[in-house]
C-alpha cells in the first residue's frame, strides 16, 4: 500500500477531495475555548498590542489616505445584512437558513480593497515603527503623522520589503510599503491576475513573475530576501505579525454587532465562514473571534475544490508536510487568492483546537454566487470572496451531528451567520463584468 492509499484508508474523505466533490469536514480536535487558548503560542495581550499599534498609526494613515479620514485613520469595513441574498440561497438550495445572514465587507477595506489590508498593512507598519524607533527618529508618544514627512520617506528608502503572493497580500504590502518610502518587491505566482500586477507597478513596486504556484513565489522571495540584510521578508506562511493584524478584526466586529443590537452568547451562537488560502487571514480572524466570543463562535474555512490545502493539512495532521499536489490535485482555480497547494503549518497548528471545520466550493459555484450577490444586493466581489457564501446551507444540510454535539439545534433561530467577503472593490470594471458574465453563463 503506497502513501496515498494509506492516507485514504485513514481519512476516507480524501477520496472526495480527489474527485473534486464539494466536501464538508468537521474538526475532531475542536476543544473548549479555555483548553485551546492554553495551547496557543499567542495571547490576548499580543492582539491588544497589535490594536494599540494600529491606533498609534491612525493619524499617519488619515494623513496619507484621505479616504480613511472620516474613520480617524482606522482601516475598517462595513458589516451589512443581506436579506435578499439569503432568500436567494434558501430558494436555490431548498434549505431555510435559520437566524440572520450578514456580510463582512473586507472587500471594501480602504487602501488595498481586501482582507489583506489588515495583516499586510499591519506588518509593514510594525516594521517601519521598529526601524524608526531603533534609529531614534520616533517614540511611541509621538504623533505618528510625522511619518508622512520626506525625512522619513528618505530614511525608509534605505530599506526594502519583499513578499510572495497570489495577489491581494502583494497589493497591501506593495501599496503601503511604497507609500512609506520602502523599496518593495512582490514575487507573484502564475495565479496572480494581470490587473493586480499592473496596479502594483503603477505604485513603483517591483513585480517578479513566476510560472510556478504560490509556494514557489514565497520560496524564491524568501531566498532572495535572505541575501539582503536591509530586506524584511513578509512570510505569509509563518508570520505572527500578519496573523495578529488579522486578529484585531474581532474586537472591531464585536463593536459592530453591538451597534446592530446583535447578541452573541450561549443562546445566540455566531457562525463565521472565511475563505482560506495559506491560512493567515482566516486563521488570524478566527483566533481573534475566539478571544472575543469563546465557545459561542463557530468558525469555518472555505476553500476551492482544486486547492483544499488547509482541510487536507488539518485533517491528516500533516499540516505543511502535505500539499494538494500530493493527492493528485492541480491547484488551479479562478479563486486566485485561494490558489495555495500547501497550507501554513503555523496557522494549522494554532487553529487545531479552535476551528469548527472546512468546506470546499467549485469555481463555477463561486461565479454563480458572485452574479447572485450582484443581482440581489448590488454588491460586487471577486470570485474567491464568495467561497464562504454556501456555508450556512452546508451547515444545515450536512451538519446535523455538529449542531447536536454542541447543543445548538434548539438555538439556531437566534443564530447569526457572517460570510467574510475578502476582496473585490479594486477589481477593474471590465474584469468584474467578465466575472459577472461567467456567472450568468453558468446560470443558464
Amino acid at each position: 500500500m503506497n502513501q496515498l492509499q494509506q492516507l485514504i484508508a485513514s481519512f476516507p474523505l480524501i477520496e472526495d477531495l480527489i474527485s473534486l466533490k464539494e466536501t464538508l469536514w468537521f474538526n475532531p480536535k475542536l476543544s473548549a475555548y479555555q483548553t485551546g487558548i492554553e495551547l496557543a503560542p499567542l495571547s490576548r495581550a499580543d492582539v491588544i498590542d497589535a490594536e494599540d499599534r494600529l491606533n498609534r498609526f491612525a493619524s499617519y494613515i488619515a494623513n496619507v489616505y484621505p479616504e480613511t479620514k472620516e474613520a480617524g485613520g482606522i482601516i475598517e469595513s462595513p458589516l451589512v445584512t443581506i436579506p435578499k441574498m439569503k432568500q436567494k440561497l434558501e430558494k436555490d438550495y431548498s434549505q431555510p437558513i435559520f437566524g440572520e445572514l450578514l456580510l463582512k465587507c473586507d472587500s471594501h477595506l480602504p487602501i488595498s480593497g481586501s482582507i489583506k489590508a489588515r495583516g499586510g498593512i499591519y506588518e509593514v507598519l510594525k516594521h517601519a515603527e521598529q526601524l524608526a524607533i531603533e534609529k531614534g527618529l520616533l517614540t511611541t508618544d509621538d504623533d505618528y503623522s510625522i511619518l508622512a514627512n520626506e525625512k522619513f520617506r528618505t530614511f525608509f528608502s534605505n530599506y526594502s520589503i519583499a513578499v510572495g503572493s497570489t495577489g491581494n497580500l502583494g497589493l497591501s504590502i506593495g501599496i503601503m510599503s511604497a507609500k512609506l518610502g520602502f523599496q518593495v518587491t512582490v514575487h507573484m505566482s502564475r495565479d496572480a491576475k494581470q490587473w493586480k500586477k499592473d496596479l502594483l507597478r503603477s505604485k513603483n513596486v517591483k513585480v517578479v513573475e513566476y510560472e510556478a504556484d504560490f509556494s514557489k513565489a514565497v520560496e524564491e522571495g524568501r531566498r532572495q530576501a535572505e541575501k539582503d540584510p536591509t530586506c524584511h521578508f513578509v512570510d505569509d506562511e509563518n508570520s505572527t505579525d500578519l496573523f495578529l493584524g488579522y486578529a484585531v478584526a474581532a474586537s472591531r466586529l464585536k463593536k459592530q454587532l453591538d451597534g446592530l443590537n446583535i447578541t452573541v452568547d450561549e443562546e445566540h451562537p455566531l457562525f463565521v465562514y472565511l475563505p482560506c488560502g495559506v491560512g493567515g487571514g482566516p486563521g488570524g480572524v478566527a483566533f481573534g473571534l475566539k478571544l472575543a466570543f469563546g465557545d459561542h463562535v463557530h468558525c469555518f474555512f472555505a476553500e476551492p475544490t482544486h486547492s483544499p490545502a488547509m482541510m487536507l493539512g488539518m485533517m491528516t495532521e500533516l499540516h505543511d508536510e502535505i500539499s494538494v499536489q500530493d493527492i493528485g490535485l492541480d491547484n488551479q482555480t479562478a479563486a486566485d487568492g485561494l490558489a495555495v497547494g500547501r497550507p501554513s503549518g503555523f496557522v494549522g497548528k494554532v487553529m487545531e483546537p479552535f476551528l469548527s471545520g472546512c468546506f470546499t466550493v467549485r469555481d463555477e459555484r463561486m461565479y454563480n454566487l458572485l452574479k447572485d450577490l450582484a443581482d440581489t444586493e448590488e454588491i460586487l466581489l471577486e470570485p474567491s470572496a464568495l467561497a464562504g457564501m454556501t456555508g450556512p446551507t452546508k451547515l444545515f444540510q450536512e451538519g446535523k451531528s455538529y449542531l447536536e454535539n454542541y447543543n445548538l439545534t434548539g438555538k439556531m433561530e437566534n443564530a447569526t451567520h457572517i460570510v467574510w467577503a475578502t476582496g473585490g472593490s479594486m477589481v477593474p470594471e471590465d474584469v468584474m463584468a467578465s466575472y459577472y458574465a461567467e456567472g450568468k453563463k453558468l446560470d443558464q
